[in-house]
């Protein structure tokens, strides 16, 4: 089957996209002065104290969303299982920043912090929901 033009689209648009969450947990992990530099100490404490789980999460949502999305773009159907595994990934990042963490995310970095995450679900969902309909299609092989 002919490679439809919005698999180019989708696969190169979500590529970036998942390449900004690579560099922030990039930079994150590695506590780069010049990145962080804008975040308050209290802010910074926040992000340098999770968990090991929850920063394996926070890995296995970033790179393997950046992976789904390379495989997107090889025609892979196996896009589809990286985005799912991006997705629990999120979730238990999710569980942690919102949940049980003793300080709020939102408290430190303001409600847009809520939004962003509903947008980074959102694009997740859907890029499952895109994979399925391209493997189902015969798009990917």
């Amino acid at each position: 089957m002919k490679t439809p033009w919005h698999l180019w689209v989708v696969g190169v648009v979500t590529l970036l996209w998942n390449s900004m969450g690579a560099l922030d947990y990039t930079m994150t992990q590695t506590q780069n002065e010049m990145y962080m530099g804008a975040f308050t100490p209290e802010q910074l404490a926040y992000f340098y104290s999770f968990p090991a789980w929850s920063v394996a999460c926070w890995a296995i949502g970033v790179w393997f969303s950046v992976l789904g999305s390379i495989l997107l773009l090889l025609r892979s159907r196996l896009a589809l299982w990286s985005f799912i595994l991006s997705f629990f990934g999120m979730i238990g990042t999710l569980v942690f920043t919102y949940g049980i963490s003793d300080v709020s995310m939102v408290e430190l970095t303001g409600p847009g912090a809520m939004l962003f995450s509903a947008v980074i679900f959102l694009v997740v969902v859907l890029l499952i929901w895109y994979s399925r309909q391209m493997k189902m299609a015969g798009v990917l092989r």
